[in-house]
């Protein structure tokens, strides 16, 4: 780091400056965290010198002496790891705008989240004191934050207006929130009030006055008639900006009796109109032709002020027959071409983001043909507080020093008062190491545990600004953040980087050894980097092996073990050669490769650049490339790419397929290279050269190539320069300034390239200044605030000469200004400052060197950096059309709010929880809709029925997102609830048995009951009669009795809300069988009648099963279509709940189909929840008529409002037959 010249302070007998202060001129917030040399610590003064001369040095030259040697402020990394032990004081992540106007038919929601280690806790001040949240039952604190929500459903919204305050505390500092003003939205009503009749000559001018009641904020005016037609405006009939309906002269048309004033309130939505005005315009005795006057303002001049940063609005309305022209002027100076407008036909006159220099007289001239007449406007312009430079939040170690910078400014100029932890300075306890003068704060020699937060406060009459920094105290051992025993790997005689990035407080010192005993030195071989890293700008072999980086600072040392290993490069050893092959022959390329044994490579062959043919007769082999029965299609250029991890190399020769010869064949070769170059006419721009052709070998020559080599700019490199014929033997050279030209020529007949012929002698052409200007330049903004200009650099071959440079101009189009303009030399671009955002730039980019300028340089346009939206969508309402969608529509933002390219707008939602007290909550993701270009309104698909969602909408331009709109609440109405989440058979008996089932996971509105419906099956798969159950939406079981014993039952269960049923889900269960016998003393088993009788039955059971087969064999009553669909699910048959049939199981005598039932199946009758119908079009939802949305939009595939049918077909369940159920199959 450079030193700056500081006060010597010799207190270990070495002379060192140990503190140092920037420079005069240097801006002292470049400076930001102060540090140690060693282990010495500077106080603010020696405890040997003289208490008398520490107050004769003044303010600023303490500074200098402290602030001689500084360092960069410390960062905190982002890495997880290293934030979870580290202590942080809070700080305001989110606070809602100083001016916060509710609604009161909503809640009020005051936003305060901070983050910091320890979590913070949270406190608010209404009106000053302290605001008990816990005793007021209408205000909650959201958990876990600090933001309220007042209920005022049922109380009055104007007990709740006052000024909030929010503190967010931890054991190591305070921070604070601005002061909230909380404001109702007010609409009052018009003061009652009877309009004369106005009767007014033809020609004179008129007035009609609205005076809309005072709402908060204030209405949006508008004139219609008694059909809610706006009434026409034009250069005669205008509205003034307080709504006042101005004619410069009435006709005939305007009479009539309907004209009405309009108020609209935006918060509230609402509109009330004033009592219509009856205007009568006489005829009798027109009035003839006049000069103009000023109706608005009155007097020749008037006065306007308007702070920095707002619209300047000024407007002039002028009455005089024929209407008036108006036009508008700046005395002295010219109005701003790129933030004027001009509204109501001129009347109006609109200055955005006005600055200081938009202060002066303003002047509106009225013109007709019967003269003229003028109107000053003598503008001021004021400014609220804003930031020159807020301060900062700094990291410090122990002994350290820092300052906080409060740099603002302001019309009149702001009073800047400081804050330690909330509590004004002069009230805080004292601290001798805390230095405040105006706008700056000095900490020295801070000690641990003296964390704060500090705020600092500027205020004038027009506004305030405050910001926290807070002033974090760390003593922290050194980490090294980067992963151990990374291995690089490198190829020879290219740069390795090494890294090491480390933490710790104070900053580590970063020190490297190689082979953990040799020292690495700042060198030409090595450079060691700010951040820790080494850089070897050309590795070799030799630099392979172990590197060690060491992090050290006064608390600790730490270190890290990385690896080099530097390879050898990949390289083809020979050049494919070109082939001359009959059509029919075989072909063969060769690429033999050289490459580092450790890598392994990948060799790829192209055609003419694409891929090979898919074509067998191609074989790739190891090292090369074989074409089998060449053909003429086969002729074309092929590449061998041999590629590894780090490298590649690659070769091209070109294969020629001539006509199959007769024997012997000729031999057909390339051409020698030309001989005996020499150069003749030699002239500052040309030269001749001409050569000797070499033996052509059966080809004759198609065309020479002419090359040369730069001596002075590229040495060993040869560029083609120009061709001319084979026949030809001589070629007049074009050439450039300021280059040492070396000549040589190739020949080329079919079969290839000669070799090149000896260079020529060398031949020197004399400097001149530039032929072309550097191409490609462009100017494009990369941060707010700038304009990149960058260019495509000429080479050394067209600077023409020595010392070239750039002259880059720049100036604001569309503005009166001149070119600025600054000298670059060997760079390719140059950063202008201080732009305003977004607005375009002409630019031009002149090549000039020792020997002059080149041409005259075009003109491009570009653009300075976009900077994030100013203003967020306002007026956001929500249209819910069912229970599944919503609509959303919000008021754009103005064009010169968006300062940059307006992409669309983000609209977020998110379901807050269930409107069921009941329901379980959830964590719900926030889902994000884009909907690109300037829309006002979307649609919010796939919303849950019954639900609580939240919404807010962003712009969005190239920058970024600007604020968010305030977040707003809708609720979806009812729909159909989802299945029960389970049907259980439980103690089942020979006549009885037990359902038990839970309730929807998705209730989607109030259940009111559940509807049970079941069904005996019996071993032919035929269903018997159905029964039908209901029950209250507390009941989840039943024991049904009177049941058949050993019997198949199926049972369907369904939830309803008053929106209907939802889907069923389904179960199957057997009453026991009765198996209960009268006790006998024989045990007949062993007798022998029994035995003989069970084998009798046996034989009947297999014949009665032989014929069966042979039945069905023949066709029988079971053709396979049905024994196919006697495996289908009956679940998926349509369910007509209005006549209470299912789709049941059918006997063989009703239907030719055999179903057969799903042993415990419980899939839903329908698999999906119905939802209302709708015909909405793609074109409302994000992104347009695709559907789809981008990856940050959660919303996926197509949108369909219509019902789908959705089908589910389930797995056979395989059971083997009881032998009770066989033989009840033959009875």
């Amino acid at each position: 780091m450079h030193h700056q010249p500081c006060l010597l302070v010799d207190w270990g007998g070495h002379g060192e400056c140990a503190w140092g202060y920037a420079l005069p001129g240097v801006d002292p917030d470049a400076f930001t965290l102060l540090t140690t040399l060693g282990k010495k610590v500077l106080t603010m003064m020696h405890p040997t010198m003289d208490r008398n001369w520490k107050w004769v040095l003044n303010f600023r030259a303490v500074i200098l002496m402290l602030l001689c040697h500084m360092t960069s402020a410390l960062e905190v990394p982002l890495d997880p790891k290293v934030l979870e032990g580290l202590p942080q004081p809070p700080t305001i992540t989110l606070q809602t705008p100083k001016d916060y106007i509710f609604d009161p038919r909503e809640n009020i929601v005051i936003h305060c989240e901070a983050k910091g280690k320890p979590k913070p806790s949270f406190s608010w001040t209404r009106n000053g004191t302290h605001f008990d949240v816990e005793k007021d039952s209408k205000v909650l604190m959201k958990p876990g934050s600090g933001t309220l929500i007042i209920d005022i459903s049922e109380e009055k919204a104007e007990a709740y207006e006052g000024t909030y305050q929010c503190t967010a505390h931890n054991e190591h500092g305070t921070a604070i929130s601005n002061n909230i003003v909380i404001r109702q939205s007010r609409s009052p009503l018009w003061s009652k009030e009877r309009n004369e009749a106005i009767t007014v000559q033809m020609g004179l001018s008129l007035v009609l006055q609205c005076r809309p009641p005072a709402g908060l904020p204030p209405p949006v005016i508008f004139w219609m008639d008694n059909n809610f037609q706006r009434l026409p405006l034009d250069k005669r009939v205008s509205q003034a900006l307080n709504g006042d309906l101005y004619f410069s002269s009435v006709l005939p048309e305007d009479t009539r009796s309907d004209y009405i004033c309009y108020a609209r309130f935006p918060h509230t939505q609402t509109i009330q109109q004033k009592q219509p005005i009856s205007v009568t315009v006489l005829t009798n005795s027109p009035e003839g032709e006049r000069r103009p006057g000023f109706m608005l303002p009155l007097g020749p001049t008037s006065t306007k002020m308007v702070l920095r940063g707002e619209t300047l609005e000024l407007e002039c309305i002028a009455e005089g027959l024929p209407t008036p022209e108006i036009s508008w002027q700046k005395d002295g100076g010219e109005l701003p071409s790129s933030r004027v407008y001009f509204h109501n036909f001129k009347k109006t006159l609109k200055i955005s983001n006005v600055n200081e220099d938009d202060a002066g007289d303003y002047r509106c001239t009225a013109t007709n043909n019967m003269g003229t007449a003028q109107h000053v406007i003598k503008v001021t312009v004021k400014a609220a507080p804003f930031w020159v430079s807020a301060p900062r939040n700094l990291i410090l170690a122990p002994n350290e020093t820092g300052i906080l910078t409060c740099r603002v400014n302001g019309e009149p100029k702001p009073k800047i008062t400081w804050f330690v932890n909330g509590v004004p300075i002069e009230n805080a306890p004292e601290d001798h190491t805390r230095k405040v003068e105006d706008d700056t704060m000095i900490l020295s020699s801070v000690q641990s545990g003296s964390s704060a937060v500090y705020q600092c406060n500027a205020s004038n009459e027009f506004g305030y600004l405050m910001a926290n920094a807070f002033v974090n105290v760390l003593a922290q051992p050194p980490r090294v953040l980067t992963p151990p025993n990374q291995v690089y790997q490198v190829i020879t005689n290219n740069s390795a980087l090494l890294h090491c990035s480390s933490f710790g407080s104070p900053i580590p010192t970063i020190t490297w050894f190689k082979d953990s005993q040799t020292s690495i030195k700042n060198g030409d071989l090595y450079v060691i980097h700010e951040n820790g890293t080494l850089e070897i700008h050309v590795a070799q072999p030799l630099n392979s092996g172990n590197y060690t980086c060491i992090a050290t600072n006064n608390l600790g040392i730490t270190e890290n073990h990385v690896y080099l290993e530097v390879k050898e490069p990949t390289r083809i050893l020979k050049q494919l050669e070109y082939k001359v092959v009959q059509r029919g022959m075989n072909a063969v390329f060769e690429c033999k490769v050289k490459h580092d044994p450790s890598l392994i490579p990948t060799m790829t062959w192209l055609k003419d650049n694409g891929e090979l043919p898919d074509d067998e007769r191609f074989e790739v082999g190891t090292d090369s490339l074989t074409i089998k029965d060449v053909t003429d299609e086969d002729e074309a250029t092929y590449t061998c790419i041999m590629n590894t991890t780090l490298d590649q190399d690659s070769a091209s020769a070109m294969l020629t397929v001539i006509e199959a010869t007769p024997t012997p064949a000729i031999a057909y070769e390339k051409p020698d290279p030309p001989t005996d170059l020499e150069l003749t006419d030699q002239k500052e721009r040309s030269v001749q050269l001409t050569w000797i052709p070499g033996d052509e070998h059966n080809s004759p020559i198609q065309k020479f190539i002419i090359q040369y080599e730069d001596l002075l700019h590229q040495p060993g490199v040869w560029i083609n320069l120009t061709e001319v014929p084979g026949t030809s033997t001589t070629a007049q050279l074009n050439l450039s300034p300021y280059v040492y030209y070396s000549f040589r020529v190739l020949a080329l007949n079919q079969v290839g390239y000669s070799q090149p012929s000896l260079p020529s002698h060398q031949y020197r052409t004399n400097p001149a200044a530039p032929d072309e200007n550097p191409s490609g330049v462009r100017g494009v903004g990369t941060e707010p605030g700038t304009l990149v200009i960058s260019w495509t650099p000429l080479t050394g071959f067209q600077s023409n000469g020595p010392g070239l440079q750039y002259v880059v101009q720049w100036r604001q189009k569309d503005v009166e200004e001149a070119w600025s303009s600054k000298n670059v030399v060997n760079a390719s671009q140059f950063v202008v400052t201080g732009t305003p955002t977004f607005v375009p730039y002409e630019i031009k980019v002149q090549a000039s060197n020792d020997y002059g300028s080149g041409p005259e340089a075009e003109v491009v346009t570009g653009y300075s950096a976009e900077d994030l939206p100013l203003s967020a969508p306002d007026s956001v309402q929500i249209i819910v059309h069912n229970g599944t969608l919503a609509e959303v529509h919000w008021e754009p933002v103005l064009s010169n709010s968006v300062r940059g390219k307006l992409k669309g707008y983000k609209v977020y939602y998110r379901r807050e929880r269930g409107l069921l007290e009941a329901e379980e909550e959830t964590d719900q993701k926030e889902q994000v809709l884009l909907f690109s270009g300037n829309h006002s309104k979307g649609r919010l698909p796939g919303l849950q029925p019954y639900s609580l969602y939240s919404v807010f909408v962003t712009v969005l331009n190239s920058k970024g997102e600007g604020l968010p709109s305030p977040s707003k609440t809708f609720e979806t109405p009812e729909g159909v609830p989802g299945p029960p989440s389970f049907l259980n058979v439980i103690h089942p008996s020979l006549d009885s048995l037990t359902l038990v089932w839970g309730p929807p996971l998705n209730h989607n509105g109030r259940l009111i009951g559940y509807t049970l419906k079941y069904q005996p099956v019996n071993s032919t798969s035929e269903l018997g009669p159905v029964k039908i159950m209901t029950f209250l939406a507390n009941e989840t079981t039943i024991n049904l009795g009177n049941l058949n014993s050993n019997m198949l039952y199926k049972f369907y269960l369904n939830a309803k809300t008053i929106k209907g049923s939802g889907p069923m889900v389904t179960e199957e269960a057997f009453t026991v069988m009765n198996t209960t016998v009268p006790s006998r003393q024989v045990d007949i088993a062993t007798q022998g009648w029994f035995i003989g009788l069970m084998c009798a039955m046996a034989l009947l059971i297999l014949v009665l099963l032989i014929v069966c087969f042979i039945k069905r064999n023949k066709g029988g009553k079971y053709p396979v279509k049905e024994k196919e669909d006697a495996h289908q699910d009956p679940e998926i048959q349509p369910m007509k709940e209005d006549d209470g049939t299912f789709g049941e199981y059918r006997s063989m005598e009703s239907d030719t189909e055999d179903h057969k039932p799903l042993k415990g199946s419980r899939t839903p009758s329908n698999g999906t929840v119905r939802r209302d119908e709708s015909d909405d079009s793609l074109v409302d939802y994000g992104e347009g008529g695709d559907g789809q949305f981008n990856e940050d939009g959660s919303f996926i595939g197509q949108y369909s409002g219509k019902k789908e049918k959705d089908t589910h077909e389930g797995n056979e369940s395989s059971e083997a037959p009881s032998p009770v159920n066989a033989m009840n199959s033959f009875v």
